[in-house]
């Protein structure tokens, strides 16, 4: 971790009204990475990266964007590096796909200079990217939820900034889709975006991430390279759960191996009657 990142936060504290979901949280993140932040259920993680979109207001601390508060520049200006991509977007009523993905192109309008080639240029390109080109005189609230999680991914590439912030980019995806978009955003990543997500599955973010982020209560655990970062010890630590750590066959990166029911059983007992006793 640098302290000159582009985006960064200094002792964050972040709560929804009155309920705190994290104290002094320090994070940096590395210029040029593909970052993966992890985690349980409700330990932080869609929290941090709404306070990193300015999404959401800390209660204390600030988020830093190339070496000023974020909360101090225009909304447009934010919205020309940050791409973010919510975790539970909501859907527009009698707007149609094409439209939709139109938006993402708002930071690049001005009074003097409004739709153009590059806009036009730009929506069609993220409508491929996301192989949602055939949809788009459709009404997004008429969509399947894997059809409506990729265009709204194709909104947020539309905006061509340099950061892209995504919460769980893979819901409602099948399989084969999850796998597609995650090849598109390592594709992002190596065209040189710094490229922030928050997944669940820890196998896919061993494979895709050049840098893990691990939270557990609002705090962060441990950051760095999928290879140095992901063990049996740390996965039982955060999510309780007794597994094995191997190499994933098709790429060498970490792989999580949960052990058997039984023993999975035993440890969430073991667990149960410390925090009783």
């Amino acid at each position: 971790m640098t302290d000159d990142a582009r985006l960064k936060a200094d002792s964050l504290t972040l709560a929804y009204d009155r309920r705190v979901v994290a104290e002094k949280l320090d994070v940096r993140i590395t210029d040029g990475s593909f970052t993966v932040i992890v985690g349980p259920n409700a330990c932080g993680k869609s929290t941090l990266l709404r306070a990193l979109a300015r999404v959401l207001k800390p209660q204390a601390g600030a988020v830093y964007l190339d070496g000023n508060a974020i909360a101090s520049y225009p909304s447009k200006h934010v919205a020309k590096q940050l791409g973010m991509l919510p975790q539970s977007p909501v859907v527009p009523g009698g707007v149609v796909v094409e439209e939709l993905v139109a938006r993402g192109r708002f930071a690049h309008q001005r009074l003097l200079r409004q739709w153009s080639p590059e806009d036009e240029t730009a929506v069609a390109e993220a409508m491929r990217l996301t192989e949602v080109a055939d949809l788009a005189d459709r009404f997004v609230d008429e969509l399947s939820g894997g059809q409506r999680q990729r265009v709204w991914l194709a909104m947020a590439l539309a905006q061509q900034t340099p950061i892209l912030l995504l919460d769980e980019p893979t819901t409602f995806l099948d399989l084969a889709h999850q796998f597609e978009v995650l090849d598109l955003c390592a594709e992002l990543h190596e065209e040189g975006r710094t490229v922030v997500a928050v997944l669940h599955d820890l196998n896919h973010a061993c494979r895709y991430a050049t840098e893990l982020i691990v939270m557990r209560a609002g705090e962060v655990l441990a950051q760095g390279a999928p290879a140095e970062v992901m063990t049996a010890d740390l996965v039982e630590q955060v999510f309780s759960m007794p597994c094995r750590v191997i190499d994933d066959p098709e790429t060498g990166t970490p792989m999580v191996v949960p052990a058997d029911r039984h023993r999975r059983r035993g440890a969430r007992m073991a667990a149960a009657g410390r925090a009783s006793s």
